[in-house]
């Protein structure tokens, strides 16, 4: 059975090239950072999106910002694909690599270089796991705010592509509300530094579009990050309700109330059930939707904040109501929600989703989601960041059956079409990749899709950095006109790899 997506048709004069390629990197990085047999390949074939696999021409770790410069310099002049890597946690296919490119992953860049209380900053390189900043200046008092689930493993790097969240951004934004500045290689080899400890700068907003952009405007090697008083006290509170559309429109209210907790938390019956089997967090195990509210400050502020929240949970039904009365209860409680995928893959295999919508559609969208998936004949786990609206259904198929593995394809995008149609977009957190990308003309139109293709070619005129990734493949560039010839050639050359006519 053919795959649902994808990926451009290699250069094979560039494959042909590999030894004399590999030759000239062995001149460029110390052995210890170049990796080439077959065997020890495989690790970098994919990324958490493992639906996918593609055999990497090499693999470099480079461990300083020079060494990826000059690895980048020699792609650019030698036309050979590019895929940057984190630490491979990517859900979308961000990091799959293909047969004709060099992975440059960052994972030996593992330094955490400076910590600013006086600017509340921290200058980090790019391989940093997200944990490891909080870590470090959690003695002190401070804190790094974005916390996906994935943060014991995921790299600073990583995060900074696809835009990062995690479940306390309801209160403390995402990646892009936290990164102050970032060195960043280009295309050619030539080192930039954006942004930096100042709260603000001149100019155009350049650390905001290369936030989420997917390696594909640069290779960041170090970044300045915010830093941030940890709060007096933080409560975790388990909300209990009788069904999924019951919850969603507390969540809603909530919100609408403009109370703003630090985190609302969401799991429907099956991720309950998973998640306790897994942590024996003490969840309610009677009920078909969990909320998880956190709430933060003095004793008296936690107080009243919740007593605003537990009023609204009643007026929707609320079946219990449980307040952490430890520390090690609170840590058990997310436990269970940070283990929520890892749990899940003890028992199935699955595709988890990442599509957002506005709060007032919430119990519609989880609705309409179990018709889907009802309608594939495959059942689904519902845990996500209810506060924001970004949407994690899980997919549960066998991965072994290549008729199931296709519906679960299928039923994911018609889920994602699904937020996009009640007013949200693809993602919120885990980016494009491979996963959405021919469905980025669902929610954009050619006119949208073209000005944001010119943009990332005046970063990369060849197209070289994750080129198979964010933008569908079919057509791609083909309506550039004027002085747009580079992007135009690109269009060609794309059209004629994949075997399709540009539009």
């Amino acid at each position: 059975m053919p795959d649902l997506i994808a990926f451009l048709e290699p250069d094979l004069a560039v494959i042909g090239r590999r030894p004399a390629i590999i030759a000239d990197l062995a001149q460029l990085l110390p052995e210890s950072c170049l990796i080439t047999e077959e065997r020890e390949l495989v690790p970098f074939d994919t990324d958490a999106f493992v639906s996918y696999r593609r055999m990497p021409l090499a693999v470099v770790l480079p461990e300083t910002t020079a060494q990826v410069a000059a690895v980048l310099k020699y792609c650019n002049d030698n036309a050979i694909s590019v895929v940057p890597r984190g630490a491979g946690t990517s859900l979308s296919g961000g990091a799959i690599p293909q047969e004709d490119a060099i992975v440059i992953g960052v994972s030996k860049m593992n330094q955490i270089l400076e910590v600013d209380y006086a600017n509340r900053a921290a200058r980090v390189q790019a391989g940093v796991t997200n944990i490891s900043i909080s870590q470090a200046v959690d003695a002190d008092g401070f804190f790094y705010a974005p916390d996906p689930s994935s943060q014991l493993a995921c790299t600073i790097g990583g995060n900074i592509g696809m835009n990062s969240g995690g479940a306390h951004c309801l209160k403390y934004g995402v990646t892009t509300n936290n990164l102050m500045g970032v060195r960043m290689v280009m295309f050619d080899g030539s080192i930039v530094d954006i942004g930096g400890k100042a709260l603000d700068s001149s100019g155009y907003d350049l650390l905001g579009l290369i936030c989420g952009s997917e390696g594909q405007l640069g290779i960041v090697t170090e970044a300045t990050v915010r830093l941030l008083a940890k709060p007096e006290g933080a409560r975790p509170v388990l909300f209990g309700f009788e069904t999924s559309v019951a919850a969603g429109a507390c969540v809603t209210d909530i919100i609408g109330a403009g109370i703003i907790p630090v985190a609302i938390e969401f799991m429907d019956k099956p991720a309950i059930e998973i998640c306790e089997a897994f942590a024996h967090a003490g969840y309610p195990m009677d009920v078909e939707a969990l909320l998880i509210v956190e709430v933060e400050g003095s004793d008296a502020e936690m107080d009243a904040m919740l007593a605003r929240i537990i009023e609204i949970a009643r007026r929707h039904g609320v079946k219990t109501i449980r307040e952490s009365q430890s520390a090690t209860e609170a840590a058990l409680i997310w436990k269970g929600r940070k283990s929520a995928f890892g749990a899940t893959g003890r028992i199935a295999d699955y595709i988890c989703m990442d599509g957002t919508v506005p709060l007032g559609q919430l119990s519609y969208v989880l609705a309409k989601t179990s018709e889907i998936t009802d309608r594939y004949g495959l059942r689904v786990a519902n845990v996500f960041h209810a506060g924001d609206g970004n949407m994690h259904p899980l997919i549960l198929f066998d991965a072994n059956d290549p008729e199931e593995s296709l519906k679960a394809e299928m039923a994911g995008n018609d889920i994602l079409k699904l937020c996009v149609d009640a007013g949200g977009c693809l993602t919120g957190e885990h980016g494009v990749g491979i996963e959405k990308r021919d469905l980025m003309r669902h929610q954009y139109s050619d006119a949208d899709l073209a000005q944001q293709m010119r943009v990332r070619a005046a970063f990369d005129p060849k197209w070289i950095l994750n080129p198979s990734k964010v933008f569908p493949l079919e057509g791609r560039n083909g309506s550039q006109t004027g002085n747009q010839s580079a992007l135009a050639e690109e269009g060609k050359a794309g059209a004629a790899r994949t075997g399709k006519t540009a539009a």
